[in-house]
């Protein structure tokens, strides 16, 4: 189940986190590995941990892209999966973001999802491969902490569906599913919980995750091992029949 033998993915921005996991993850279950991210000694470190390949890459630059793919290919010879992992969050209000805030979050969170896609679509066109894109819970329901991020998490949410049916359209066979973590115990996550004690104008950050933990109701928050499973289901033959879908795994959160 969930196997990914003689498979080779990329994941973005896996140094560590959701990323982190899924590489470890995937690397288990017999693919062949490159991580890229910005943050070089953590990657590397991780990668060779874990039996995987290293390479920089700025997701916000088409050349980092066109590099990343290059060592990619002349590493294992082609690419059959894609994750788009990589993503920034501010937790700052509409009236309290800059614009330069805004404008790093959309370089990011949305022109790195659309360079990724173009950068490894002639390969993924190649072995029929698939791309799953690092949406949010965020990108489906309103968020009280940070509209911005939302706006760009529901921006990939819809790129995942448009750009799905473009490709069955051209009949390129190359699937792209998004996955929708609610809060997860990683960095991003403790951003999250930092925000929402400033907003709640506390320092006690320790109440705020309770209170999250409280609002779960399978009575627990995430972990990046629970999105990794998720990740690698749709990247492997067992999510054959799914395109432009989108896996919630949220603890039950959006269920209320």
């Amino acid at each position: 189940m969930n196997r990914l033998d003689g498979k080779v993915a990329f994941l973005s921005g896996a140094a560590r986190g959701i990323g982190g996991a899924t590489a470890k993850r995937m690397v288990e279950a017999g693919a062949k590995v490159v991580i890229g991210d910005v943050l070089d000694e953590v990657g590397a470190r991780h990668a060779q941990s874990i039996g995987a390949t290293y390479v920089h890459l700025d997701v916000t630059q088409e050349a980092s892209w066109a590099a990343a793919m290059d060592a990619t290919i002349k590493a294992h010879g082609k690419l059959d999966v894609l994750v788009n992992n990589a993503g920034i969050f501010v937790g700052k209000g509409v009236e309290d973001a800059s614009l330069d805030d805004w404008h790093r979050l959309v370089a990011v969170n949305l022109t790195g999802v659309l360079l990724g896609t173009r950068a490894a679509l002639p390969h993924l066109k190649k072995t029929k491969g698939n791309i799953v894109n690092l949406a949010s819970i965020a990108g489906l329901v309103g968020s009280q902490l940070d509209p911005l991020y939302s706006l760009t998490k529901g921006g990939v949410t819809l790129f995942t569906k448009s750009a799905a049916l473009e490709f069955a359209r051209k009949g390129y066979r190359v699937r792209v599913n998004s996955i929708h973590p609610g809060v997860i115990q990683t960095d991003m996550g403790d951003q999250t919980f930092v925000s929402r004690a400033r907003n709640l104008a506390t320092n006690d950050v320790d109440a705020v995750r309770d209170i999250a933990r409280k609002t779960h109701p399978i009575g627990r928050l995430g972990v990046p091992e629970d999105i990794a499973k998720g990740i690698l289901y749709l990247a492997s033959d067992d999510s054959a029949f799914m395109t432009g879908a989108g896996l919630v795994v949220d603890g039950g959160l959006t269920a209320q």
